[in-house]
């Protein structure tokens, strides 16, 4: 049962999403949403993309903020593909961490800022790190969303679900961050776990170097300065989703203000957060942005438009993301393989030495002892004497 369930589970969650975002899509009609993007044009979509690479370069940043040991052109690269893959591919956000973890040691001889060899502890360790800061940096903006959604007519109903929704994430997180700094035994049992639903070739690089792995985890919580750091530019970075949110309100021809974005974007950020299940958030995004647009007046057909916006240049990035790390991880398999190739090969033979049978010597001896002996001769002088003539 639990093996179906695993099975079906995405798949009934991706058609729960896909009929959702369908009756959206007929609720709101296509012409409005065409009418709404085509304000946008292409150069505003091109605009609104430029901006989601800035914010994903401070991603990176704040990343190496908590993490400093991993230089910050790796960890932006590797948070580009975490989010492209969650983004892109029919993979729930898990799914996505993991290829994370994988893109973070990306390269055929990946090391640290200081040359030390990089290897799975390193890369599960820093990617958990990243994810814990980022959590407590949306925790703080979901807070200020609320301060700013307080007041509007309707917003009631989703004001004290969220509060309660971000009660139990803060004590989640905190039983995370416990687990991370003195859960050696579970870390270890996680691993074992983990260990039985991954490929052979990690299972083996995971389980047997749980130990360092928890060594790496207590090195990067050592340093409470270095994760404070992260979670602020991870908050500064969710404002910066909201200054986005409100600019693309703006080309759609929606005149809101900029603080009523940041509420739009917060309550929307928490409600994929409880969804992270359902891949791609398909169907949760739409509804929770045409939501909170009611609240604000803003149509239903400007709402759906923002959603897909957000999605089109999600893919726009993504797949050019994915497909550059795809080469990347082609040019390490070769060489994996060419180096492997090398290995396997046997050592080249030594040259033959001819050997002489001791029986066939025995017998050449005694011939020759024979020639000799007959009238003192050596068998070169009775050459012409034993040879026939020929007439």
């Amino acid at each position: 049962m639990t093996k179906t369930l695993k099975k079906t589970l995405p798949v009934l969650l991706s058609l729960l999403g896909v009929a959702l975002f369908t009756f959206i899509a007929a609720k709101a009609g296509i012409h409005p949403v065409v009418e709404a993007l085509s304000k946008v044009g292409v150069g505003g979509f091109l605009l609104l993309a430029a901006c989601q690479l800035l914010i994903d370069v401070g991603l990176g940043i704040a990343w190496h903020a908590a993490v400093p040991m991993l230089g910050v052109r790796r960890l932006i690269g590797a948070r580009l593909v975490r989010d492209s893959a969650g983004a892109c591919l029919p993979f729930s956000q898990l799914g996505g961490m993991v290829i994370g973890v994988r893109a973070t040691l990306a390269g055929v001889d990946p090391r640290t800022s200081e040359g030390e060899e990089l290897h799975w502890p390193e890369g599960v360790a820093a990617n958990l790190v990243d994810i814990t800061t980022e959590v407590l940096g949306q925790i703080a903006f979901v807070l200020i969303a609320l301060l700013c959604l307080i007041g509007h007519h309707g917003a009631g109903k989703f004001v004290w679900p969220l509060i309660g929704g971000m009660v139990l994430l803060s004590l989640g997180i905190a039983g995370f961050i416990w687990t991370q700094h003195r859960g050696g035994a579970m870390i270890r049992r996680a691993a074992a776990f983990l260990g039985r639903h991954i490929a052979s070739e990690w299972r083996a690089a995971l389980i047997g170097n749980t130990e360092t792995f928890q060594a790496r985890l207590e090195d990067l919580w050592s340093r409470p300065d270095r994760i404070s750091l992260g979670a602020f530019c991870h908050l500064l970075c969710w404002m910066g989703s909201a200054a986005m949110t409100w600019l693309a309100l703006q080309l759609l021809g929606a005149h809101v203000g900029f603080f009523s974005s940041v509420a739009i974007e917060g309550v929307v950020c928490g409600i994929m957060s409880a969804g992270f299940l359902v891949p791609g958030a398909l169907g949760v995004q739409e509804a929770a942005y045409v939501a909170l647009g009611m609240i604000f007046g803003i149509d239903a057909q400007i709402s759906l438009s923002l959603s897909l916006l957000r999605r089109g240049r999600d893919i726009l990035i993504g797949i050019p993301v994915l497909l550059v790390w795809q080469i990347i991880e082609m040019r390490r398999l070769r060489h994996e393989r060419n180096g492997s190739a090398k290995k396997s090969e046997p050592a080249p033979a030594p040259a033959r030495k001819k050997v002489i049978a001791p029986a066939v010597t025995a017998l050449a001896g005694n011939i020759k002892k024979e020639a000799t002996s007959r009238d003192g001769k050596k068998p070169d002088d009775n050459s012409f004497a034993t040879a026939p003539r020929v007439l």
